[in-house]
């Protein structure tokens, strides 16, 4: 019984080894082109030298009919070499190997057979020395596949031997008898070689297993050491060590790398839309896009939450850089869904090199920090290489911090007060408080330079308690139906004590909170989502209401406008720009205008500076605006004869001259915009 399942096995595929079954199939396809090129040739040489001797359909179309088989089946092969078989189709594939080995086998052997009575002796020698030579090419290149090597010697050596003993030649009779004990070799070589190949293939699996078992120990190690969880990056651990390596390589004069950081935009209103688990899933899909730039002169790294370095071991020019740094971005921009939703971010990426623009790991690391704080509050989602012109800034910047500290607040800090028109009642019905500073050493200064430095300090608390002080002062003097837009700081709203000392300075104001509108800008509230609905709530309760500034030039969230207590949008001027020469801004306004009227919230339209402007704003259903169009910024002291002018124009069509201009207006287009606290 053993023996015929040894027999069985011997002619069947070792379907329950894929490994076997792999090897096997891929040692296999490496011999097919010599094993069609001995059997062809050698077909094609016998019928040649028959050609005068046997009819043509022995001699001419039998022989291509099989050489067309060959050719067919070596073609298919050679085009599906690089084809990734499953375990069952490389199963199959062995099978089919083995049938069509004894097809061939018998339809090469009976053309031989038929082929020999035409000629004479040396003709028929050649058949005869045709089918040894040409089974035991074959035989040899089927030796991986050990039933296909065996099925074919059995269905070529017991017919040959039959058939050249029945001619009762000597000679043939003594070759048949020599292709037998050939036969019997060979199915012995092919056992043995089969079993070796066996046992290597096994040997190379536990060498492997073994390697595997070794290197995940390794990678463990070094992932828990270097690695980041999340993203499977190296971590900040060892992007700092690489740096410091670098470092101490690139000593000489002319050697240098770069370093880039990046840092997600809009991954904090991921975190508070869809929840922190799905904020893990897009660091991991950003982790794994990165991955894709990696190279061995190229390191990434994740920093900690959504911030990311990058070091560029051979330094590249500054156009490389950039376009490095725009494939990336590219790739970053690109939607990630996750979790049945859709996550739109971009990447912002700060360049500094080394040592030109630092000496240090730690400097390297400020300047493309710097290099990353510029590119998000001017170029979100592009790349920022530090420059000479970032040094001039920091280098104003800590001037303006230093000035800021000793300067008398009181004194040097004044407003200027925009009015906010009602187009329906032709009639300004509030102002916004604008903030200004001069400064005896800087002298002016512009509102984005200080509030920004004064936002990454303490300093901004005081700057804004000083200002709504002075704004609510002049509130007394303004009509008792007229409001007072004041923006406020991210800082502001970054705790509950720091919104209660807004509302403990209205209410010694005096000034009814119903009538004090508190202003704040979308980009302000990705910081820290909930502390600013927490804060916005405790403003809307003590009866002050509640803005959202430049709607639409942050990550226009529907969440905000759902989840906050506002009362009001104003809709950013630069889609107002357009509005007279562009549909889109135009219906992007009256889309944010119609979301207002379902919600029950105002809208306020900034930045109307003509006439067209006007005309179709108020057409598709706007009411209150601000701009050049209805006054400039103006001091406190200016808002009286602005009154009474604006008082003396009402009920007249509105036009640049109908409201009026007064003296002593300050600012221009470029010190307009409302910035922090402006």
């Amino acid at each position: 019984m053993d023996s015929v399942r040894e027999l069985k096995e011997a002619f069947s595929v070792a379907s329950g080894d894929p490994e076997l079954v792999r090897s096997q199939l891929q040692a296999f396809g490496r011999q097919i082109p010599l094993l069609y090129f001995i059997l062809m040739v050698n077909t094609i040489a016998v019928a040649v030298t028959h050609y005068r001797f046997a009819p043509k359909w022995v001699v001419v179309y039998t022989p291509a009919f099989l050489c067309l088989i060959c050719t067919i089946r070596c073609v298919n092969w050679w085009k599906a070499r690089h084809r990734v078989l499953t375990h069952e189709h490389a199963v199959s594939e062995l099978r089919k190997t083995t049938r069509l080995a004894s097809i061939l086998g018998a339809g090469f052997s009976i053309w031989s057979f038929t082929l020999f009575p035409y000629g004479g002796p040396y003709e028929q020698a050649q058949v005869a020395f045709y089918m040894a030579t040409t089974l035991v090419g074959c035989v040899f290149c089927l030796m991986h596949v050990r039933a296909a090597a065996l099925s074919l010697l059995l269905i070529v050596v017991i017919p040959f031997t039959v058939f050249f003993v029945s001619t009762r030649q000597p000679v043939f009779v003594a070759m048949a008898v020599d292709m037998m004990l050939v036969g019997t070799a060979l199915c012995f070589i092919i056992h043995i070689y089969y079993l070796n190949f066996s046992q290597l293939v096994q040997s190379q699996r536990d060498l492997l297993a073994t390697q595997i078992r070794t290197q995940t120990l390794s990678d463990e190690n070094f992932r828990l050491a270097s690695i980041d969880s999340l993203t499977s990056l190296p971590n900040r651990r060892s992007f700092f060590s690489s740096l410091a390596e670098l470092a101490q390589q690139q000593l000489a004069p002319m050697h240098r790398f770069d370093v880039g950081l990046i840092d997600l935009d809009g991954f904090k209103q991921v975190n508070d839309v869809y929840g922190h688990a799905t904020g893990d899933q897009v660091l991991s899909e950003v982790g794994r896009r990165l991955l894709t730039f990696a190279t061995p002169d190229v390191l990434l790294s994740r920093l900690g939450g959504d911030e990311f370095g990058i070091i560029v071991k051979m330094s590249r020019s500054n156009d490389a850089l950039v376009a490095l740094a725009e494939k990336i971005c590219e790739q970053l921009s690109r939607p990630y869904w996750v979790s049945g939703n859709v996550a739109e971010l971009s990447g912002t990426i700060g360049w500094a090199t080394f040592p030109q623009t630092a000496t240090t790991v730690e400097q390297l690391f400020e300047r493309a920090d710097y290099a990353l704080y510029f590119g998000k509050e001017s170029q979100r989602g592009r790349p920022v290489i530090y420059s000479a012109e970032h040094e001039t800034r920091i280098r104003r910047a800590s001037l303006i911090a230093q000035e800021l500290r000793r300067a008398d607040l009181e004194a040097e800090l004044y407003l200027v007060f925009q009015p906010i028109y009602d187009v329906m009642q032709q009639k300004p019905v509030g102002f916004e408080a604008l903030a200004r500073w001069q400064n005896v050493p800087l002298g002016q200064v512009q509102p984005d330079e200080f509030i920004r430095v004064a936002e990454r300090t303490d300093l901004i608390l005081h700057v804004t308690e000083v200002l709504l002080r002075k704004a609510l002062a002049e509130v007394h003097h303004w009509p008792a139906s007229f409001c007072l837009s004041f923006n406020l700081s991210v800082i502001d709203i970054s705790s509950l004590p720091r919104s209660q000392r807004l509302l403990d300075i209205v209410s010694l104001s005096r000034v009814p909170p119903s009538r004090v509108n508190f202003e704040i800008t979308e980009t302000a509230l990705t910081r820290d989502f909930e502390q600013a609905r927490g804060s916005l709530a405790l403003i809307k309760e003590a009866g002050c209401s509640v803005s959202l500034d430049d709607f639409g030039t942050g990550y226009s969230s529907l969440t905000y406008i759902h989840r906050l207590p506002f009362d009001q949008i104003k809709i950013d001027r630069s889609f107002v720009a357009k509005v007279d020469a562009d549909a889109a801004s135009r219906n992007i306004v009256k889309s944010v205008m119609d979301l207002c009227n379902n919600l029950e919230l105002r809208c306020v339209v900034e930045g109307v500076e003509t006439q067209s402007q006007l005309d179709i704003l108020r057409d598709i259903g706007g009411v209150i605006m601000q701009g050049y169009f209805f006054g400039r910024p103006m001091r406190a002291e200016a808002i009286g004869t602005y009154l009474a002018e604006a008082a003396a124009h009402l009920g007249h069509p509105l036009n640049p001259a109908g409201v009026p201009q007064p003296a002593g207006t300050a600012g221009s287009a470029g010190t307009l915009a409302p910035i922090g606290l402006t």
